[in-house]
């Protein structure tokens, strides 16, 4: 049957609807949401509510920033480059590849005590660990033990998958390049006799990394060298990861000097944690002021990429290692804040009561 068009029954530019129907509208219903009546707070910035803002600001900060500073400046720190490419370095001569292995000795002198734990670390200068392909190679079933993924590593482990047929384990650019130098710290008391400072090799990794991601294969009765058989090691490493420590609760994939390596770093220079000096008791300082000497077993190559190594000697506090930054962030800010409510209130009086000029809302 025919239908007789009429634009009077159109609703709101929609379709003509059917005769008998009920006409279509597009108007949202009349809600305080929908139609945007709900209650609204919107401030309004005068000078009586934004000067004392900026003054508060900048009361809080600056002080807070000033703890921090002076904090920060409280921890003891010393560094020790040890890279070699100075002529006149000890560890020149570890430059070579003639000469393996070289073993350097660098001496230095501590000015102040050194109190509570002191950390050890080892740092590395332009080399991105944060490379995609770099962070990628490596095996995270592997490492948490997984059988069949020793023996059968992920293709991200390419080209450090296998070598001579057998799986390489722990597979992956990240263990192969694992770092290798050995230092070892002395205190000279005297030129005859050298006092070695104790190093802990342990308690240098996260718990979750130590417990729950990293795990050996398998098989607590089972000697370590017999579970991981049937692989072979990484290509630039010189002993296989169930001796990398004489400590079988610190060897294999649990190495703590392998899982701090294998969480890689953001930037290009970044340190790790190598070992903990502990105090021993609270009358004597952890490490006195004096001459000390680093022994170094010069192993990992960094003149290739011009990357530079070097040893770190930090204490800590509440906030953790040496890093002014944040507090000169703080009394930045704060500075900044304060000056900006006294140029406004300036601008405040000079114009509040002027006749020739608009009232002024900031």
């Amino acid at each position: 049957m025919a239908m007789n068009y009429n634009a009077k029954d159109e609703v709101d530019g929609g379709p003509p609807c059917a005769p008998g129907g009920t006409a279509k509208n597009r108007r949202p219903d009349n809600t305080a949401f929908k139609q945007q009546r709900l209650p609204a707070w919107q401030p309004i910035l005068t000078a009586g509510t934004v000067l004392p803002t900026f003054f508060i600001i900048g009361l809080i900060f600056i002080p807070i920033g000033i703890g921090i500073f002076v904090t920060s400046n409280n921890i003891r720190e010393i560094e020790i480059d040890y890279t070699g490419t100075d002529p006149s370095s000890p560890c020149n001569k570890c430059l070579s590849p003639n000469v393996t292995p070289c073993i350097c000795t660098i001496n230095f002198t501590l000015e102040q005590s050194f109190e509570g734990n002191v950390f050890m670390y080892y740092g590395l200068s332009n080399f991105y660990q944060n490379h995609r392909r770099y962070v990628k190679s490596r095996d995270d079933s592997q490492l948490n033990g997984d059988p069949s993924a020793l023996l059968n590593p992920s293709k991200e482990c390419e080209p450090y998958r296998r070598n001579e047929d057998k799986p390489i384990a722990p597979c992956g650019a990240i263990a192969n390049s694992m770092f290798n130098d050995t230092l070892d710290l002395f205190l000279v008391g005297n030129e005859s006799d050298p006092t070695p400072i104790h190093l802990e090799r342990k308690g240098i990794a996260w718990w979750t990394d130590k417990n729950v991601k990293f795990r050996n294969p398998p098989g607590a009765d089972i000697p370590l060298e017999e579970r991981f058989k049937g692989t072979t090691k990484p290509v630039n490493w010189v002993k296989p990861v169930y001796r990398l420590d004489p400590d079988e609760d610190n060897s294999g994939f649990i190495n703590e000097d392998f899982i701090v390596w294998m969480r890689t770093a953001a930037l290009p220079t970044f340190r790790k944690l190598y070992r903990l000096i502990e105090r021993k008791t609270d009358l004597h300082p952890t490490l006195p002021a004096g001459r000390y000497y680093l022994n170094i077993t010069y192993n990992y190559p960094v003149h290739s990429f011009d990357g530079r190594k070097r040893m770190i000697l930090s204490t800590i506090s509440w906030m953790g290692g040496k890093n002014p930054f944040l507090g000169i962030a703080y009394i930045a800010i704060g500075s900044i804040s304060f000056l900006l409510g006294v140029v406004l209130l300036v601008i405040n009086h000079k114009y509040r009561n002027s006749s020739n000029t608009a009232d002024i809302t900031i």
